[in-house]
């Protein structure tokens, strides 16, 4: 795989998403939970996604239970959780394991993009957010306590470039 575009995932609701679909706009991607002391950046999130979707971004959640089981909730439990706590109407996906050889594809692949800190692959913990540019390379990674507001410049970035 040579692009963000390239992969696939399983939404919310059980449909097969190929992200080719989101081809010419900027992603951001983020393993969330609905447990976790960084659940409050939802609200950021959706901030993002509502205050940028019009000009090409598109945030995507994947919930993630890796990390202390901080999301043990199934999809109808999620979906509830963050419709009545954060409002949140970005595109949300299937569970999925981040780390290991369980790993999503696509999250294998933002890990050997992007690394993280001491120059690590492993994604840290929940929130751990990937910016995408439109030609589907990563552009950045930010680590969990990153709040989504410090993001507003790289997205501003990310939307004027052309691929």
């Amino acid at each position: 795989m040579t692009c963000a575009f390239d992969f696939e995932a399983t939404t919310l609701e059980g449909q097969h998403q190929p992200l080719s679909d989101y081809a010419d706009r900027v992603l951001l991607i983020v393993n969330v939970a609905s447990r976790c002391g960084f659940t409050p950046q939802y609200a950021g999130l959706q901030q993002l996604w509502t205050d940028f979707s019009g000009r090409g971004l598109v945030v995507l959640g994947f919930p993630c239970d890796q990390f202390r089981q901080q999301e043990p909730g199934d999809a109808a439990d999620i979906r509830r959780f963050c419709a009545l706590n954060y409002a949140v109407d970005f595109p949300m996906f299937a569970k999925v394991e981040v780390n290991g050889p369980g790993a999503h594809p696509l999250w294998a692949w933002l890990g050997q993009q992007k690394r993280g800190v001491l120059g690590t692959r492993a994604i840290k913990w929940n929130f751990t957010k990937f910016l995408v540019g439109r030609d589907g390379q990563v552009l950045r990674r930010f680590a969990p306590s990153t709040p989504p507001s410090a993001l507003r410049s790289p997205i501003e970035k990310a939307l004027g470039e052309r691929a």
